[in-house]
């Protein structure tokens, strides 16, 4: 579990793609020392929770399942390419963004970004699926990032990022047309689902 408070920009440093079976291992360059890091623990890695199976100084490697890049943008990972890191929550940890699970939902696509003072207002199109769990003020996580939702119009939504986030994740050098990992917070499809049993 997570909280989309994203501790390191990592790096793809290699991508072994794994023969016939579709699946994939990223190499990815930290800052965090990875030596408390055990393998077999998680990392949020631009949104998807992913498994550490062999680590040295400074890099860890993952194994990416051809289903898994399928239903996210990893498939798009190439050497040079850079994502949002966050370590797994710990009992205790300050719980700074909202509760976050690293389960992709959707891919979603960034239609435009807009300056609004010192922050950037980005607006989002999510599929149809994954739209329906976004609500105005609500939590969501785009690439592993924790966000408020400001306004939602159909398919589209938009959310206001600061200068600080904007330095500290992937959405500093975010362009319009970038495919970005969505994940809806889990307290929006709990209330549609008991909406939904309300009704028969």
């Amino acid at each position: 579990m997570f909280t989309g408070i994203v501790t390191d920009i990592g790096e793809i440093v290699s991508v072994d793609e794994g023969g016939k079976s579709g699946d994939r291992r990223f190499v990815i360059a930290t800052k965090h020392d990875l030596a408390a890091v055990p393998i077999g623990a998680s990392i949020a890695c631009s949104g998807c929770c992913l498994t550490v199976v062999e680590k040295s100084a400074g890099r860890f490697a993952v194994d990416v399942s051809a289903e898994s890049l399928s239903k996210t943008h990893l498939g798009a990972w190439r050497t040079g390419s850079k994502l949002n890191l966050e370590l797994s929550l710990k009992l205790g940890d300050e719980l700074g963004g909202h509760l976050v699970y690293g389960h992709v939902d959707g891919v979603g696509k960034i239609v435009s970004m807009t300056p609004v003072g010192g922050s950037m207002r980005f607006d989002f199109e999510a599929p149809g699926e994954v739209a329906r769990f976004v609500a105005p003020k609500g939590s969501v996580t785009i690439d592993g990032i924790s966000l408020t939702v400001n306004e939602v119009d159909g398919n589209r939504f938009s959310v206001n990022v600061i200068p600080h986030t904007q330095a500290v994740t992937t959405l500093g050098q975010a362009k319009v047309g970038q495919q970005v990992n969505l994940e809806v917070d889990m307290l929006a499809r709990y209330v549609a689902r008991l909406l939904e049993h309300g009704k028969t």
